[in-house]
């Protein structure tokens, strides 16, 4: 999966930015895009673009593919001007569909769509609560085109991997194809952390450890080259409490209280 957005909304964290990093050798995003649908047989591949704003992108699983004989899925759902491109599996999906009050026949992309509404409109709930009941290995990206909001998550248990960076207009690049962020972001990426949650108005936290502040911290390649940041839970650290997301207000209270956690030395 892919998705690009635009600096101007998506608020990559800075530290994403190598200093060792030459535009130059960064991608646009719209070579990063046709840099992953070459990389798969075009009539398995799909795309949406949102004008200069933001694009996704996945790839439909082969049938006999190992995706599928892991039980890992890849779905795409747009609902209500939300769009969410899923990786993994839930292992309780039942419950989650009944949970939200879904059709039975619903995927993994459309309860992830439910959990971000009731983030959004229904709360306030506490964001790593809500993410900590999606049980399985998984991560996702959604994008909110009337909000102009960015939700990602990554399941704490090693099993999907996901990374993202920064393409050479600053666009933030989130992806689980590694090469398609070496090329597109150069020294400008990095893991995506597991057990984590990426708003683009909150920044980082962790599900995992709510409590516990998220670090960026300085990675080098077998070049000796700084990359972007890796980012960690500082399990020796303490929030002042914890967010609570489903409302403007709940979502500024995240953002103060991780923009504090990642900017503290």
């Amino acid at each position: 999966m892919l998705g690009i957005f635009h600096k101007a909304f998506a608020h990559p964290p800075e530290e994403l930015n190598s200093p060792s990093a030459k535009p130059t050798k960064q991608q646009l995003p719209h070579q990063t895009l046709t840099r992953f649908l070459d990389s798969h047989p075009p009539d398995n591949t799909f795309s949406l673009t949102f004008q200069d704003a933001a694009l996704l992108a996945y790839v439909k699983p082969h049938h006999h593919s190992n995706s599928i004989l892991n039980n890992n899925h890849r779905v795409f759902c747009g609902y209500d001007d939300i769009y969410c491109v899923f990786t993994g599996r839930l292992d309780n999906l039942c419950a989650q569909i009944k949970q939200y009050g879904l059709t039975r026949n619903a995927n993994e992309a459309m309860v992830v769509i439910e959990a971000y509404r009731t983030l959004r409109d229904r709360g306030p709930y506490p964001a790593d609560q809500v993410i900590r009941d999606l049980d399985g290995s998984f991560a996702f990206v959604v994008y909110d085109t009337k909000a102009g909001t960015v939700f990602t998550a990554l399941g704490s248990d090693g099993g999907v991997k996901l990374y993202w960076g920064i393409a050479a207009d600053g666009s933030v690049v989130i992806s689980d194809d590694l090469q398609v962020i070496k090329e597109g972001c150069a020294k400008s990426f990095a893991p995506f952390p597991p057990g984590c949650i990426f708003h683009s108005e909150g920044g980082v936290m962790s599900f995992e450890h709510p409590m516990k502040k998220v670090r960026a911290m300085p990675r080098v390649d077998s070049e000796g080259v700084m990359c972007g940041a890796n980012f960690k839970v500082d399990m020796y650290s303490r929030v002042n409490s914890i967010p609570q997301v489903g409302s403007e207000a709940n979502w500024v209270d995240w953002t103060s209280s991780s923009h504090h956690s990642q900017s503290q030395p």
